[in-house]
C-alpha cells in the first residue's frame, strides 16, 4: 500500500506535450473509438484520463517514502515489458530517478497513445503496475458526474473497480452501456446487434422504399438539400426567398458543383426564382448567399428582410423545415427543395440533380402515412407515448438554443414529416424486435445516431460532400439549408452506419477483470460508504457553457420511447416534468430555479458543487487522492469551482494543462478560446490545517506563479491556458490553510468581497493571481520595466501598449502537434460549418467584425489590478459589446491618427516640403488627435477610485508610443516610404521605447495576421 505521506507521479511531474499531442489527435481516431457509441458534450479524452489516472495510482519511486517492495515489482515488472529490453532502459530502471522517468515519460506517455490503448502487452503491464501499487484489491476509482464515461472506462480498462455516477439518464445509459453491458458481455453482444441491425435495415428497407425511391435511371438519392423560406414583403415584389447560406454543392478538389439562381418576372404575377444544378469553374461562378445573420436579401428586388420579420415568418410555419401543401398534393410554400443528391450503382463520386414535382410528391405521400399512424395511435389511445416527441423544448433564452424564436416549439418541429415516419419505422422495428436488454440499449444508441442526422438542423459539408449531423458544437442554433440524409441509403447517417460504428465501439472496448457500477444519483448526496475509494477523479460541469440537459433532451425524447421498460427513461421527476432533470443539476442558469426558489446562479453553483466536493472528501480513503478537471473559459466559472472545492475541504497539490484542440483550429485564431483542459490534482485537506499568514502566501506567490509559467512555458502552454494552468500551483500554498488572515485578523477569501475592510479581503486570493500572472506575462513580453510599473510609473510603456500586449499574450494558442494525425484545417468544410454555426445572430455585435477578441471578464481581471484603464481605451483601441472585447485592427484607426482623410493627408503634407521635417507627421498626429471625440464604454463604469486617473488619460491628446507605432504601420501600407523615414527617423532620436513595443508586438501578433506582416516590413526600413 502507498503511505499517506507519499507523492504520487501526478503530484511530481507529468508528460504534458506527449499526452496533449495524443489527446489531441484522439479525436480522428474514428470508427472503433468509444466516443461513437453515443453523442455526449464536452467528453473528455480517453488519452488524458488514461495518462492522469495512471500518474495519480502510482507513487513517484523517487519519493523518500515510496515502499521499496513497490520499486522491486515496478522494476521487475517493467523489465518484462517488450518495448524496454534496450541497454538504455536496462541502466534507467537501476535508479529511483531513472524509474520514475521510465514510468512516467515513457511508459505512461506512450500509453496515451491511442494506437497502444488497446495493446494486450500495455494493459498487462499498466495492470500490473497497478496492483504492485495497491495489493490485491482492485483500487476504487469513483466519478460522480460520469457524463461520457470517460474517467470511468479507463478505470476499468487499467485493472480498477470504477463506479460512475450522473444525475442525466442519457449519460447515465451511455455508461450503462461501457462500464456494464459491454464489459460484460463484450464480443458476442457486438455479434447480436450485428445480426439483428441487419434484420432492421432489410425491414425498413422494404417498408421506407417508397418514401425515398430510387431515380428512374437507377440513381439513388442519398439526401434532399432543402432550403426554408420567406416570402419579400415589399410592395409589388412578394418573391418567395430560399434562405441559402451558399449556392455551392460540391468543391471538392476539381469538382465543383453549384446551384443558379435565376428569376423570373410573369406579366401581372409575383416574380419567382428558379434553381439548377451547373458545373462552375471557379470560386467567382457561384452567388453569395441569400441569408446571413437572420437578414434575407430578396434575389428579385433586392430589398433586405430584417431579423424579426425572418422569424416571424418562419414561426408561422413552426420553423419552416416542412413544405406546405393544399389539398391535392402541390406545393404551395414552406421548405423548398434545392437539389437531390445521388449515387449511381457502377460510377464513383456524388450526382446532382434538381428537383422534380415528383419529388414533392413523395413528401406528400410520406405525410398522409404519418398522420394516419397518429390517428391509430389515437384511436387505441393505450396510455403510451405517442409515436412523435411533442415534449415542448427548453424556454427561449436557454443557453445554446435559438430555434425557438423561429416557431420551432416541441421537439418534433425539429423533423420533416418525412423524417418523423422514416424515424417512427426504425423505432418500430427495434421496439418490436426479440433481443437481449443490453442489446436493445444498443440498438438505441444507434438510433441515436440516426436521429442527430436525420433532422432538419444538418449541413451539407460541400467540401467534404457530405451530411454534417447536428451537433458539431453544443447548441441548437438555426439551420437556414439542410441536408435530408436518406436512413436506408449507403451514406453517412444511415441506419447501417449507426449500428455499425456502435458494433466497431462495442469490438474495440478491451475485456475487463470487473465490470463498473453505475447509478443515476445526485452527485451532492453521498452514495457510498465514507472512505471506500482510492481515487475521486471527476470532470464537473462547466459552469454556465453548457446545456446538458437541455441537449440531452434531443436524444431522451426518443429513448424513453424506445426504452419504454427501462427504470432510466419511464420515471416522470417531480419539478422536471417528464424530461431530463433540471432542478438538480449543477449548472449556473438563471434561467432556472432550485427547488427552494432559489435562481440557480453563481452561488448555487458554488454551494451545490462544494456539497459534492464534501461528498467526495468523505468517500476517499485518508491516503486517497482526487483530480478535477476544468476548461472554463470565463474566471468567474473557475472562481465558483475553486470555492466549492476549498469549501469541500481540498487542497490543490498541483495542475496539469492538457490541450485537447490544435491551436490551429478556426475559433483559436481570433479568440481566447481554451485549447486546454486543466486537471486540479488534490488531497483531502487535514481537520486541522489551521490558519494561513496572508503575508507568507502573498511573499511566495510571485516565485510560484514565474516557476509555474517557465515550467509550462517550455512544454508550449501559451496565454490564456497558461494563465488557468498557474491556478493549481497558486491555489496549493492558499488552499492548504482553513482559513487565510491577514495580521489584523481579517479572512482572505478566495474572490473579492466588497464589505471586507482591508485590501486583501476586498480583492481576494484570486485576484493577486491575475496581477501577479500579468505582471509576469508583461516583463516577459516588453522587459523588466514593466514588472515594476503601475499606473504609469517611469520607465514603463503606456497604458494602451501594456493593454493591447497583454491583450495578445492572452490570446496566444497553445502549440500541440498531431501524432500521425491530421490538423483540424484539413478539413476546410468542417471549419466552414462551424464559423457559421452562430449565423443567425452572430454571437455578438463584435462577432463578424474583424479584430482580435477577449470575454470582457478575462480582460478585466488581468487590466485592473496592472491600473489598466479599460473605460479609458473604448473607441481607440478597444470595443466593447455584450461581455466581448474587440481589439481594433490597425487599419480602423487611420482616422483615429491622421483624420479623415486617412494617412493619404499626412502623406502629401509631408512630400510637398521641400526639407521635411522628421517630427512633421508626430506634429500632424497631435493635431489630429485633438479633434477626436471621446468613446465612452457601453454599460461600463469606472471605479471611483480611479477617477483623477482616468480622467488625466482620457484628456491626453499627445500620441503615445502604441499610436506612433500603429502610424508607423500605416504609413507602411500605404507605401509612404518618406513619410515612414521620417516618423522612424524622429523615433530613433527619441528613444528605444518605440522599438521595444514594435518588436515586441511582432512576435505577439499571430503569424497570418496583416498586423504582423506590416509590423515585419515596417522594422525593415528602420535605420540601422
Amino acid at each position: 500500500m502507498i503511505p499517506k505521506e507519499c507523492k504520487r507521479l501526478a503530484e511530481v511531474d507529468f508528460p504534458i506535450a506527449a499526452v496533449s499531442a495524443h489527446s489531441a489527435r484522439e479525436k480522428y481516431a474514428g470508427s472503433g473509438h468509444p466516443s461513437t457509441l453515443h453523442l455526449w458534450w464536452a467528453r473528455r479524452p480517453l488519452a488524458a484520463c488514461r495518462a492522469i489516472l495512471m500518474a495519480l495510482l502510482l507513487p513517484d519511486p523517487a519519493d523518500e517514502s515510496c515502499p521499496d517492495e513497490f520499486k522491486a515489482r515496478a522494476r521487475s515488472i517493467l523489465n518484462e515489458f517488450p518495448e524496454y529490453k534496450a541497454p538504455t532502459y536496462q541502466k534507467m530502471l537501476s535508479t529511483d530517478g531513472g524509474l520514475r522517468h521510465l514510468l512516467l515519460h515513457k511508459f505512461i506517455a506512450d500509453f496515451a497513445n491511442w494506437d497502444n490503448a488497446g495493446s494486450p502487452a500495455y494493459i498487462k503491464t499498466a495492470r500490473a503496475l497497478v496492483k504492485a501499487a495497491h495489493g490485491k484489491e482492485a483500487p476504487l476509482v469513483v466519478d460522480p458526474f460520469a457524463g461520457g464515461a470517460s474517467i470511468p472506462l479507463e478505470a476499468l480498462r487499467i485493472g480498477c473497480d470504477a463506479f460512475a455516477s450522473d444525475l442525466n439518464p442519457v449519460a447515465c445509459l451511455i455508461n450503462k452501456l461501457l462500464l456494464e453491458d459491454i464489459s460484460r458481455h463484450g464480443p458476442e453482444l457486438a455479434e447480436e446487434v450485428g445480426r439483428l441491425g441487419k434484420e432492421i435495415k432489410k425491414q425498413c428497407e422494404r417498408e421506407l422504399a417508397d418514401v425515398y425511391p430510387a431515380d428512374p435511371d437507377g440513381a439513388l438519392p442519398i439526401a434532399y438539400l432543402w432550403a426554408r423560406t420567406v416570402r419579400c414583403e415589399q410592395p409589388n415584389c412578394g418573391c418567395e426567398i430560399p434562405l441559402l447560406r451558399s449556392f455551392w454543392l460540391a468543391k471538392k478538389g476539381k469538382r465543383k458543383r453549384a446551384l443558379n439562381l435565376t428569376v423570373h418576372r410573369p406579366k401581372g404575377q409575383e416574380p419567382h426564382v428558379e434553381l439548377k444544378v451547373f458545373d462552375a469553374a471557379s470560386e467567382k461562378d457561384a452567388r453569395a448567399g441569400t441569408v446571413s445573420r437572420a437578414k434575407a436579401t430578396c434575389p428579385a428586388c433586392n430589398i433586405v428582410l430584417g431579423p424579426d420579420r425572418v422569424r416571424a415568418q418562419l414561426a408561422e410555419q413552426h420553423g419552416g423545415a416542412d413544405v406546405k401543401f393544399d389539398a391535392d398534393g402541390r406545393r404551395r410554400g414552406g421548405a423548398r427543395l434545392l437539389a437531390v443528391v445521388c449515387v449511381r450503382p457502377g460510377e464513383t463520386g456524388r450526382h446532382y440533380r434538381g428537383a422534380g414535382d415528383g419529388d414533392y410528391t413523395v413528401v406528400f405521400n410520406a405525410r398522409r402515412r404519418l398522420r394516419k399512424s397518429l390517428e391509430q395511435w389515437k384511436q387505441a389511445n393505450d396510455g403510451s407515448l405517442g409515436p412523435l416527441p411533442d415534449e415542448p423544448l427548453p424556454p427561449i433564452g436557454t443557453l445554446g438554443f435559438r430555434v425557438q424564436r423561429y416557431g420551432v416549439l416541441r421537439w418534433g418541429d425539429l423533423f420533416t414529416s418525412r423524417q418523423c415516419f422514416a424515424l417512427e419505422n426504425i423505432r418500430q422495428a427495434i421496439f418490436n424486435r426479440e433481443a437481449t436488454p443490453e442489446a436493445k440499449r444498443l440498438l438505441a444508441a444507434s438510433f441515436s445516431r440516426v436521429a442527430m442526422s436525420c433532422m432538419s438542423l444538418t449541413r451539407w459539408n460541400a467540401y467534404a460532400e457530405k451530411m454534417q449531423h447536428t451537433f458539431g458544437r453544443q447548441a441548437l442554433p438555426i439551420v437556414w439549408d439542410f441536408a435530408e440524409v436518406v436512413p436506408i441509403a449507403s451514406a453517412p447517417g444511415n441506419w447501417q452506419s449507426g449500428y455499425e460504428l456502435v458494433c466497431d465501439a462495442v469490438s474495440g472496448i478491451p475485456a475487463s477483470p470487473a465490470t463498473g457500477q453505475v447509478q443515476q444519483s445526485d452527485a451532492a448526496v453521498p452514495t457510498l460508504p465514507e472512505s471506500s475509494a482510492a481515487v475521486w477523479f471527476t470532470d464537473p460541469p462547466y459552469y454556465d457553457a453548457i446545456p446538458y440537459s437541455d441537449l440531452s433532451d434531443f436524444f431522451f425524447v426518443w429513448l424513453r420511447r424506445l426504452l419504454a421498460a427501462e427504470s432510466l427513461f419511464s420515471q416522470l421527476r417531480e419539478g422536471d416534468g417528464s424530461l431530463t432533470p433540471k432542478t438538480l443539476e449543477i449548472v449556473q442558469d438563471e434561467a432556472k430555479v432550485f427547488s427552494d426558489g432559489q435562481q440557480k446562479g453563481k452561488g448555487f453553483f458554488e454551494k451545490r458543487m462544494a456539497l459534492a466536493f464534501a461528498s467526495g472528501r468523505a468517500t476517499l480513503k485518508d491516503d486517497g487522492i482526487g483530480s478535477v478537471v476544468f476548461a472554463h473559459k470565463t474566471t468567474e466559472g473557475w472562481e465558483a469551482l475553486l470555492g466549492g472545492m476549498i469549501s469541500g475541504g481540498w487542497v490543490i497539490t498541483s495542475s496539469w494543462p492538457i490541450t485537447t484542440e490544435m491551436g490551429s483550429r478556426l475559433r483559436a485564431k481570433e479568440s481566447a478560446s481554451l485549447a486546454a483542459s486543466v486537471h486540479l490534482v488534490c488531497r483531502p485537506r487535514e481537520e486541522d490545517a489551521g490558519v494561513g499568514d496572508w503575508g507568507e502566501i502573498i511573499r511566495d506567490l510571485p516565485k510560484r506563479i514565474t516557476d509555474w509559467m517557465d515550467r509550462l512555458g517550455g512544454e508550449g502552454i501559451r496565454g490564456a491556458d497558461l494563465v488557468f494552468a498557474c491556478i493549481g500551483p497558486a491555489l496549493e500554498l492558499f488552499s492548504r490553510y482553513a482559513r487565510v488572515e491577514t495580521p489584523d485578523g481579517e479572512e482572505v477569501g478566495l474572490a473579492a468581497n466588497e464589505n471586507a475592510r482591508g485590501e486583501p479581503a476586498r480583492r481576494g486570493f484570486l485576484s493577486y493571481v491575475w496581477e501577479v500572472a500579468g505582471r509576469t506575462a508583461l516583463n516577459q513580453v516588453l522587459g523588466s520595466a514593466e514588472s515594476k510599473a503601475k499606473n504609469g510609473a517611469a520607465g514603463a510603456l503606456e497604458e494602451d501598449a501594456r493593454l493591447t500586449a497583454l491583450f495578445l499574450w492572452t490570446l496566444q494558442a497553445t502549440e500541440v502537434k498531431a501524432v500521425n494525425g491530421k490538423n483540424d484545417d484539413d478539413d476546410e468544410g468542417e471549419n466552414e460549418a462551424d464559423d457559421e454555426a452562430d449565423e443567425e445572430e452572430g454571437g455578438g455585435s463584435t462577432g463578424k467584425k474583424k479584430g482580435l477578441t477577449l470575454i470582457y471578464d478575462v480582460a478585466r481581471r488581468f487590466a485592473q489590478p496592472l491600473g489598466i484603464h479599460l473605460d479609458i481605451w473604448e473607441g481607440r483601441i478597444i470595443e466593447t459589446a455584450k461581455g466581448i472585447v474587440r481589439l481594433l485592427p490597425v487599419g480602423e484607426r487611420a482616422k483615429q491618427l491622421f483624420g479623415e482623410e486617412g494617412a493619404s493627408a499626412v502623406i502629401r503634407k509631408f512630400d510637398a516640403e521641400r526639407k521635411p521635417n522628421p517630427q512633421l507627421v508626430l506634429d500632424f498626429m497631435a493635431e489630429q488627435r485633438a479633434a477626436v471625440p471621446e468613446v465612452r464604454a457601453r454599460g461600463r463604469r469606472k471605479r471611483s477610485g480611479d477617477a483623477a486617473a482616468a480622467e488625466g488619460l482620457r484628456t491626453r491628446k499627445e500620441a503615445t508610443t502604441l499610436d506612433r507605432v500603429h502610424a508607423a504601420m500605416l504609413l507602411q501600407a500605404s507605401g509612404a516610404s518618406n513619410a515612414l523615414r521620417g516618423l522612424l527617423q524622429a523615433e530613433m532620436q527619441r528613444g528605444p521605447d518605440f522599438l521595444r513595443l514594435a518588436n515586441a508586438l511582432s512576435a505577439l501578433y499571430p503569424r497570418d495576421s496583416e498586423e504582423k506582416r506590416l509590423l515585419d516590413a515596417m522594422l525593415l526600413a528602420v535605420p540601422r
